[in-house]
């Protein structure tokens, strides 16, 4: 049996821990800077009038009117209490896949049928004793069935967050239940296509003869009518594949037009990424830079651009890295714009240890591993950025995104932690 543990409100859910004067009131998650909401808590979803998505300054007096709380996204804050629910999650089994931030699958093959239920709760209440983070937990026979599972634990409330599916009956009742638009793995295009051939229900499309499921949606297809009639089909990925290209593009805080911060804000990027890079034992020999300035502006002239460099030998270097991708930065700026935008993304990823050298090559002393190395312990210890290469400056408050409601560190940082009985810092 498989179980498919989702964080509720995940992001909102972060915020509350740490807050609980807001619990039971609606909280919402901004976008980066600021821009939209991207998260909402069910008291914040049950506000029908306060749309999702929408840009924040638009809706603001309605938001402070129903009187939510909103928080800038603290990324730093929802990682680090990810990694402490998919810690609980290993004290109950081996085998885990991290399916996304806020959502794992958990082997429980090793459990007795009859264990489930306890341990369903067991799993439930400790998440919420170690993290503050209240959870969903499906479980069935396959990934498909329990990511279903998890989807009606939550939709209806007697269902106290947990189902299993544990009989026949069970599954027809679940399958019943849900539409075809709730299966994992289900498009619009595919859902439009199955509505029109009277597919409604998720237990109309698992009684579909599965020759026409291939027909109609290839092999992928089938393997989902497969998985939603308990034939495991899709195994747990415990070791996720390598990444194949690696980057960040993030708006500025303000319209840049001076060069120079453009310059510091592309070497914090390629300084991010390639810690990613070296994160996965990868190395890479092309590097794409992108600036532009804000499509959306009705008064600002519009300029967008792009370069790729390809470089002679893979390297994972920040250093070297940075020195050609502000090459590359140099050729594509184009000065009397107000630029919104930088972006870095690494490609053509390859092994560390499968570099192919020349006979020609001669590597600089800025690529030096036992720098990168010494430069990546000393961040891991004292903080992100602790040690950076000169290019990405100090000025970071003039290009780094807004983050206005952005709630403290509490669990990473050591002058962010929460304070008992005093004034809390801010």
């Amino acid at each position: 049996m498989i179980a498919l543990v989702d964080c509720n409100s995940f992001y909102a859910s972060c915020e509350q821990v740490f807050r609980p004067d807001l619990k039971d009131k609606p909280v919402v998650v901004l976008s980066n800077n600021d821009g939209c909401i991207i998260a909402a808590n069910k008291e914040a979803k049950a506000l029908t009038e306060i749309p999702m998505f929408q840009p924040i300054f638009k809706i603001r007096k309605l938001l402070d009117a129903h009187q939510v709380t909103y928080f800038s996204s603290n990324y730093t804050l929802y990682s680090d209490m990810s990694q402490r629910v998919m810690h609980t999650l290993q004290q109950f089994s081996p085998r885990v896949e991290e399916y996304s931030i806020d959502e794992s699958f958990v082997d429980l093959s090793h459990y007795n049928p009859d264990q489930l239920d306890a341990l369903a709760h067991q799993i439930k209440n400790s998440i919420v004793r170690n993290t503050g983070i209240p959870v969903g937990v499906g479980i069935a026979k396959t990934k498909s069935l329990s990511k279903l599972a998890n989807k009606f634990a939550k939709k209806v409330p007697a269902n106290d967050n947990i189902y299993i599916v544990d009989s026949e009956e069970k599954r027809q009742y679940l399958l019943h239940n849900l539409l075809v638009k709730d299966i994992w793995g289900i498009g619009k295009k595919h859902a439009i296509r199955l509505k029109n051939n009277q597919i409604i229900t998720a237990l109309d499309f698992a009684n579909m003869p599965v020759a026409w499921v291939r027909k109609e949606m290839t092999v992928i297809g089938e393997r989902l009518w497969r998985e939603l009639n308990n034939i495991p089909c899709l195994d747990l990925i415990l070791q996720p594949n390598a990444k194949k290209g690696i980057g960040t593009a993030k708006s500025f805080g303000y319209k840049l037009t001076d060069y120079t911060l453009i310059e510091e804000a592309c070497s914090y990027y390629v300084a991010e990424v390639a810690d990613l890079l070296r994160q996965q034992q990868s190395a890479t020999s092309q590097i794409e830079i992108s600036l532009q300035t804000n499509q959306h502006s009705a008064v600002d002239k519009q300029y967008r651009n792009k370069i790729v460099i390809t470089l002679d030998t893979p390297t994972d270097s920040t250093a070297k890295l940075t020195k050609e991708a502000l090459k590359g930065l140099r050729q594509i700026f184009k000065p009397g714009y107000r630029y919104k935008k930088v972006g870095v993304n690494l490609t053509q990823l390859v092994h560390k240890n499968e570099v192919q050298t020349n006979l020609f090559d001669a590597p600089h002393k800025i690529e030096s591993q036992a720098i990168t190395h010494v430069m990546d312990n000393l961040n891991n210890r004292y903080g992100k950025n602790k040690i950076k290469l000169a290019t990405v400056g100090n000025r970071d408050k003039e290009w780094a995104l807004i983050k206005e409601h952005r709630s403290l560190r509490y669990t990473t940082q050591w002058d962010e932690l929460m304070t008992i009985g005093g004034a809390q810092k801010s």
